[in-house]
Formats: structure tokens, sequence, C-alpha cells
């Protein structure tokens, strides 16, 4: 798998990760709980225990969803915003329930956090004024640890008139209904689930695909280089052979060596005579030219020579240097090797077809001396007119 498509299967599955936590953090956003508030006292006037147990509360997102009961305490000030917030409590008093009212620009985890620091194991917000009514909201209160509830206004200030008034108050918080948010039905839970499961299969299709269109392109690679290097031995099959005898110039003390295993020629062995002329031992340059195609001389493509053509797909890539970098000094030797080459080449191929080798060096001569008469360039204008006005001198 090349590096592009890497990333993107990796950028397939954090997307589908993404989602699914999402989806998760929804559901879990979405969750509602009521809560039964059973809240008791004693009242002055007749000395008997007065209780009610309503469903008025709901709990909030980030608090446990348990049952707890304890006195109440109202905070001073009522918002229980500052830190320096007061409850009128015993220092006795263990399991005991903060009332705050909500509002005065500060958050519900500031609130929440407060009384938790005073010693309160729960708290109850109940709404501003702004809601004249029993309106309650599912709270945010992210970093807190203590049940958290909320009750309407209405019902909050019956409990702070209690309170004012002297009266003990004790609440017992139990878990009411579990619902879903009007907003975040079933269906919108099995639209999220299903959106999830399709970016998988997306992602899991897109990583097949990927990989089959690989493997199809690699045995496709394989077929043509296979049927490339047959063609490639029948057209090897087709050079001139010759078989060394005793007394052969090749064999002398003073011939040369064979260039691809640098040993020398001995009678009785099979020479393979390429088209650009030149001559090799036969066992050697046929696993040379499979594997590098060009004569191992002068470079010259041999199978090309022969009729063999390589596929667009397969040609290397071949950078071609900028030659403004270098110097005159330093491409006279590149363009001397060069023209070695192309008057070797040229003499193997001028005697294959009955061309004299001298028209053919006249040509390349001419050539050449055209080649070497570069202008000279300067690319300080002062330094130019220097040497300008030195030339005028001197004539």
């Amino acid at each position: 798998m090349g590096p592009l498509a890497g990333r993107d299967v990796f950028s397939w599955l954090l997307v589908a990760s993404f989602l699914q936590v999402s989806s998760v953090r929804l559901a879990q956003a979405t969750y509602l709980c009521t809560a039964y508030l059973n809240v008791s006292y004693v009242a002055p006037d007749t000395n008997q225990t007065t209780w009610r147990q309503d469903e008025i509360g709901l709990y909030g997102q980030d608090s446990p969803k348990t049952s707890v009961s304890g006195s109440v305490y109202l905070a001073r000030p009522m918002y229980g915003c500052d830190w320096d917030t007061v409850y009128l409590r015993p220092n006795v008093t263990k399991g005991w329930i903060a009332l705050i009212q909500r509002g005065n620009g500060c958050t519900f985890t500031d609130k929440i956090n407060i009384a938790a620091v005073n010693g309160a194991v729960a708290a109850i917000i109940f709404n501003d004024y702004s809601t004249m009514d029993n309106r309650v909201i599912q709270m945010s209160h992210p970093g807190t640890n203590i049940i958290a509830v909320m009750i309407g206004y209405v019902r909050g200030m019956e409990l702070v008139q209690l309170l004012n008034k002297g009266i003990p108050v004790t609440i017992e918080i139990e878990v009411g209904k579990q619902q879903r948010s009007p907003w975040m039905s079933h269906y919108s839970v099995f639209f999220v689930s299903i959106s999830f499961f399709i970016v998988t299969a997306a992602t899991v299709g897109y990583f097949i695909f990927f990989s089959a269109r690989r493997l199809n392109n690699l045995r496709r690679q394989n077929r043509n280089q296979k049927n490339l290097k047959a063609k490639a031995k029948k057209a090897i099959g087709q050079l001139q052979l010759r078989t060394l005898r005793q007394g052969d110039q090749e064999t002398g003390p003073d011939a040369d060596t064979c260039a691809v295993c640098i040993e020398l020629y001995k009678p009785g062995d099979v020479l393979s005579i390429l088209t650009c002329n030149h001559f090799f031992h036969k066992s050697c340059i046929e696993p040379w030219l499979l594997e590098h195609r060009t004569c191992p001389m002068c470079k010259c493509d041999i199978l090309k020579a022969l009729g063999v053509e390589m596929d667009v797909e397969e040609q290397p890539h071949i950078l071609v240097p900028d030659f403004r970098s270098f110097s005159i000094s330093e491409d006279l030797p590149s363009e001397t090797a060069s023209h070695t080459q192309s008057e070797t080449a040229s003499s193997g191929y001028a005697s294959m077809h009955g061309i004299e080798p001298s028209a053919f060096e006249d040509t390349l001569n001419g050539l050449r001396d055209e080649q070497l008469e570069v202008p000279p360039q300067y690319d300080n204008l002062a330094f130019e007119s220097d040497v300008y006005t030195q030339n005028e001198v001197r004539t």
C-alpha cells in the first residue's frame, strides 16, 4: 500500500472513530432521568409532620443517578457563586443537601463544587425568577462528583420560605423515570448507528478495492515482464555467433578480456557479436542483455536494435540534469565520452551496412567542431565592458 493510500485509509478510520465517539457522547447528553423529591418538615402551628412526594426534579447530565437523603440548608447568598458562600448549619451535620438558586452569572459547575467543598452530598438548584413556573432543564456541569438535581422556581421558593422561617426541612431524592430527550428519538439513534456502520463498511470496501487493484497491477506487470523476457531471449538468439580457434587474434597474449567476466578469451570459446560489433562470451552477454539491454562497452541498446521495444509503463524515469550549472571545462570530458560512444556505435553501424567509417568520422568531426564553438558569456556587465575596452586598446 502506498503512502497516499495509507493516509486515506487512516483518515477514513479516524472519521469512523470520531462518529462512534460522537454518537456515544450524544446519547449520553440526551439521556434524561427524573427525580422524586420526598419533602418532610414539622409544621410549627400544628406540631405535625408534613411530607409530600412529587416527581419534580431532573438529574444533571454529569450527576450520579443515585438516591440520597439529608437535611436541607440554604446558601447565603442564595446564588452560591462565591467561594465564601455560607451555609447556616451545625458543624457536626453530615449528609446534608444544599439549596441554591440558578443565575447570577456563574456556572452550574461552580455552584455545585462550592457546595461540595462546604461538605454537601447533593445540591438542589431551583430555576430563577424568569420562569414563574416549575419548568426545569437538564444541567451540564462537568467536573463535579456529587448528586445535582434541578427543580422549578415555585417549588424552590416554597423551600426557601420554610428555611427562612427556621423550619427544618428534610428531603430524600430518589431516581425516577429514564427517558430520551424529545429531539433525540429512537429513530435518531438508529440513524447514527446506521451512519457509523456505513462509514465503516465504506472504509473496509475502499481498502479491499485498493488492494485488489494493486494486486491486479502487479500481476499485469509480471505478465508483461515475462512476455518481454521471452521476446528478448528470442531476439538474443538471432545474434551472430563465433567460435574461437587456436591462433585467432582474440586469443593472443595482447588480446582484450571479456568486459563482463574479465577473463581472457581461449580457443573454443563461443562469442556473441552484438549489433555494435562488440563481442563477449555467449554465456556472459546473454544474461547481461536480459538484465541491462545495453552493450557493456558503448551502452548501445542492443534489444532495441533487435526490435524489442520496452513498454512505456516499464521505462525508467531518467532525470535530466541542468547543464547550465556546469562550466565549459566540466562539460568537455562528458562530451568527449559521448562522442567516443557515438563513434563506436556509428562505426559498428557503418560496418554492418557497408559504409566507409572515414565518412562518418568526417561528419562527426564537423559536428564536434560546431558544438565546441561556444561564444563567451559574461554575467557581470561591468566586467564585460572592461574586457571590451582592453580589446579596443590592444587593437
